[in-house]
């Protein structure tokens, strides 16, 4: 989930420090959640997914993961 979060947020072409502005907490918070030290609140994960303009799936699942409906 981290590599991935990491490129999306530079293909978006955002910095930490942007992203940790949009999402109202400190870069240095936001740093040990992109990379996986601590976990992100639902709330800032759907936060992400619209910022990024991704599907929530896309960015916080594992590929091999499979949906069940």
């Amino acid at each position: 989930m981290q590599i991935k979060l990491y490129e999306l947020r530079k293909q978006a072409g955002l910095t930490q420090a942007q992203m940790a502005e949009k999402l109202n907490i400190s870069k240095t918070t936001y740093r040990s959640k992109e990379l996986g030290r601590t976990d992100f609140k639902s709330t800032e994960m759907f936060l992400i997914a619209d910022i990024l303009e991704k599907d929530i799936h896309e960015i916080f699942l594992p590929k091999k993961t499979t949906i069940r409906g």
